[in-house]
Parts: C-alpha cells; sequence; structure tokens
C-alpha cells in the first residue's frame, strides 16, 4: 500500500465510485500522507498529525463508499459511527470513547487472522496428527508393560504403515465422511447484566476475562465427520501456535498509526443557537468529540491506545447547518474540506454499468443463478437513469441510492418469477422500462410510497 501514488488511489477508487474527484483527490493525499511519515526520522514523525477532511454533499453521493473503500485499500482498521449515538454525560447515549475501544478490538480481529494464516500450515500438519490418532489410537501404556519387547516392536511397526495408509487416504480427502469422536472445548460464561453510565472499560475491566478464568473449561464429546473435525482442530491448533502478546501489541500500534474513523451526520451535533435545549447536547457531543481528534489517549482492555495520529474523515449533507456552526475549536481539526456534487442523469448511467460492482452486474449475477441471461439495452439503462433522476429532483433526493429502488421495482416480476419462467432469456428495453415505472413515477403520491 505504501508504493501506491496518490494518482493510483484515485484510480483504484474510480473503480468503485463515479465522479467526486475533488473528495477522492483529498483522501488520496491523505493516505499517501501517512506513508510519508513513516519515513520521517522519529523525532519529526511524532509531530505531524494527519490532516482529518469534512466531506459535504447530499445523501447517496458516495460519501461512506470512497472512505470504506479507502480503508479496504490500506488494508487499514476501519470503523463508520454515526455522530448522533453519542450524547454528552447525563444524556442517554454511548460515550464518544467507544469508538476508539471498537476500533481496537478490529485492529486485533484483523492481526489475529493474519498470524492465524501464517501459521495455518503449521496447524494443518498437527491437525492431522490429532486426526491419525482419532482414527488410529496410539498403543496403551499398560499393553507396553505387558507385551514382550519383540511383539511390542512388531506392532508398532504395523501400526505405523496403517498410520501412512491413512494419512495417504486422509491427504486424498478419502476419510472426509467418517465419523469420529472429537472432545471440544466448551466455555461456560453466565449472563449478567451491568447497568454504568461510563463504559466500564474505562476502569480496565474486562468481565469476559475474569469470569473465564472463574469457571472451569469443560469438554464435550462429539460426533463428527473427519472433515468438520479438521476445521475445529486447525481452528485449535492456529489458536495454540500464535502469540497473542504481539497480537495485541501489533494491533494496538495498527489502530494508532493506521486506524481511519468515518464519522457521518456530523452536521446533526452542529447546533447554532446557545442556550437550553438540544443544542446543549449537540454542543456537548463536540467538546467530548474534541479530545479524541485533537489527540489523547484511551484504555481500553488491550491497553491505553493514542488517538493523536488516527485520521477521521466526518461527513454530513450540512443542510440546515454548516460545517462554521461547529465549535470553532473542531473546525480547526478538520483543516480540510471538500464538496460532493449531486448525482447527474449522466451519473447514473455510469453507476449502472461502469464500477466493478455495478447495480447491473449484481442484478444479471443474481438472476443468472435461476438459469436467466438479463440484458439491459443502452435506451433502457438511459431510460432507468432518466426517471431516478426525475423521482430524486420531485421528491427525496437519496443520490444513488433511488437506483436500487427503481431496479428493484423493474425487476420485480422476474425475480418472483424467476424459479418457475420458462423463456431463460430476457430483453429489458426503454418500452418494458416505460411499461413497468411510468405510471409509478407519474402519479407523485404513487412514487411518493413505492419509490
Amino acid at each position: 500500500m505504501d508504493t501506491l501514488t496518490p494518482k493510483e488511489i484515485v484510480r483504484e477508487l474510480d473503480k468503485y465510485i463515479i465522479g467526486q474527484a475533488e473528495a477522492k483527490k483529498a483522501v488520496a493525499i491523505a493516505l499517501r500522507n501517512r506513508s510519508r511519515r513513516k519515513q520521517l526520522p522519529s523525532e519529526l514523525r511524532d509531530e505531524v498529525a494527519p490532516k482529518n477532511i469534512i466531506m459535504i454533499g447530499p445523501t447517496g453521493v458516495g460519501k461512506t463508499e470512497i472512505a470504506r473503500r479507502l480503508a479496504r485499500l490500506a488494508q487499514a482498521p476501519f470503523m463508520k459511527v454515526e455522530a448522533t449515538k453519542f450524547t454528552e454525560v447525563g444524556y442517554v447515549g454511548r460515550d464518544v470513547e467507544s469508538m476508539i475501544r471498537d476500533l481496537t478490538q478490529l485492529s486485533a480481529n484483523m492481526v489475529r487472522q493474519e498470524k492465524m494464516k501464517e501459521v495455518e500450515p503449521k496447524a494443518q500438519e498437527m491437525a492431522e496428527e490429532r486426526i491419525l490418532d482419532l482414527l488410529l489410537p496410539p498403543l496403551r501404556p499398560e499393553k507396553e508393560k505387558t507385551e514382550p519387547p519383540e511383539a511390542i516392536s512388531e506392532g508398532d511397526s504395523q501400526l505405523q504403515r496403517t498410520r501412512q495408509k491413512l494419512r495417504g487416504q486422509l491427504r486424498a480427502n478419502k476419510l472426509e465422511k467418517r465419523i469420529v469422536e472429537l472432545n471440544i472445548r466448551e466455555t461456560f460464561l453466565p449472563m449478567i447484566e451491568v447497568f454504568s453510565n461510563a463504559g466500564l472499560e474505562e476502569m480496565g475491566i474486562n468481565f469476559q476475562d475474569i469470569l473465564g478464568g472463574m469457571t472451569p473449561q469443560k469438554s464435550k464429546k462429539r460426533r463428527l465427520t473427519v472433515g468438520e473435525a479438521r476445521r475445529i482442530l486447525i481452528q485449535e491448533e492456529a489458536e495454540k501456535l500464535i502469540d497473542m502478546d504481539k497480537v495485541i501489541s501489533e494491533a494496538i500500534k495498527r489502530t494508532e498509526d493506521s486506524g481511519i474513523i468515518f464519522l457521518d451526520e456530523l452536521d446533526k451535533i452542529s447546533g447554532s443557537s446557545p442556550g437550553s435545549g438540544p443544542d446543549v447536547s449537540r454542543q456537548g457531543v463536540q467538546r467530548d468529540l474534541l479530545p479524541l481528534i485533537e489527540g489523547s489517549t484511551v484504555t481500553t482492555k488491550f491497553g491505553t491506545v493514542r488517538t493523536d495520529h488516527i485520521l477521521f474523515i466526518a461527513a454530513g449533507a450540512f443542510h440546515a447547518s454548516k460545517p462554521s456552526d461547529l465549535i470553532p475549536e473542531l473546525q480547526g481539526r478538520f483543516p480540510i474540506r471538500v464538496e460532493l456534487h449531486s448525482l447527474s442523469k449522466a451519473d447514473f448511467q455510469r453507476i449502472l454499468t461502469e464500477p466493478e460492482n455495478a447495480l447491473i452486474k449484481q442484478y444479471r449475477a443474481l438472476l443468472k443463478t435461476e438459469g436467466l441471461n438479463i440484458e439491459f439495452t443502452r435506451d433502457a439503462i438511459a431510460e432507468i437513469s432518466s426517471l431516478s433522476s426525475r423521482v430524486n429532483e420531485g421528491l427525496e433526493n437519496i443520490g444513488a441510492r433511488r437506483l436500487h429502488t427503481v431496479l428493484e421495482k423493474l425487476l420485480e416480476e422476474i425475480s418472483f418469477n424467476a424459479p418457475d419462467l420458462k423463456k431463460k432469456n430476457i430483453l429489458i428495453d426503454r418500452k418494458y422500462v416505460k411499461k413497468k415505472l411510468e405510471n409509478i413515477i407519474g402519479n407523485e403520491d404513487l412514487s411518493r410510497y413505492i419509490l
């Protein structure tokens, strides 16, 4: 990832998101600055703070998708949160530090999966030996005491030959359906409800670990196929091979240096008038967010996490308010502001066909599973785009999400009857689109409730 230039990052984002060049350029620079920072001398590295971004634009134009694809591209811990789920102390809601704890947990899961993959070949070997032990138990110790050495040697040699034969069959997947008995560990944790205003993690308490140590681990004998037993045993052996201390250490480092938090609906907590009422709570949330975004230390169950270099990307429509309504200190922590534009009819046409996850490609693949071959003509795609644009102009503008509702309604009858249709090749043209949708879109009351 560190080798990607800003232009290459934008090209990767172009595969999934149509338009919004300004926003893509801003996030590409922010991502590239991270790799630049890693190459700085240690004394200067800590001084370089990330340039947080505010994306301003209506819903459905690609704000969340840009941040999500960016995180996937960077293979970085990514967390999407709505600003409205947080409230200041004294009001009902989650404390803002919980987003850092969630991000650290996600990072730990990512690192753990990577380490598990690294040790998987060794874990497979160990799991294979355990399965062979289940299929062909070794000589019992009490038998070794009573039998003469010559008989033990002959029995052991025969056992090894049989074991090697079974190993060959096992590797050729010839024993997948054979039933074996396996002891599976079970951990019982009693249900406890805790009523607390602040998260218990703030106090460094992890009840799962405490109760896990107090309650004895039980094992239950189950009858499984060799294929099922192999999956369980590989998981068990991989967990034994990885060093959890290293996993936690790397997870914290990755959170601090590469973490990305997408803070959606920022406009919903921007209060413009001082005094009492909901604006007090909104400004309280802003003041709670400020230390995290400026840089502070948060206690998690994995240890302390510094937020100085976590990249925050905020987004909001800002219809009823504007970024200048945020408290000045918070405004200062988001130096980069980009505006995302509403989508046009031409944008809709491109969204339907160009991206790697284009909607037309998705619907064709879904119906292909029923044996149907769906083809859309160019004029059909143009008509779908035109109708979607009209509905967005006449009703609430929900951006590209309107295409989902329009296409779902257009293909509703085909999707419902797909398993029973005798005709397997279906052509969707402009005439078909107008027939299915024109009445709904022409009637404002109908389109309001259906689309």
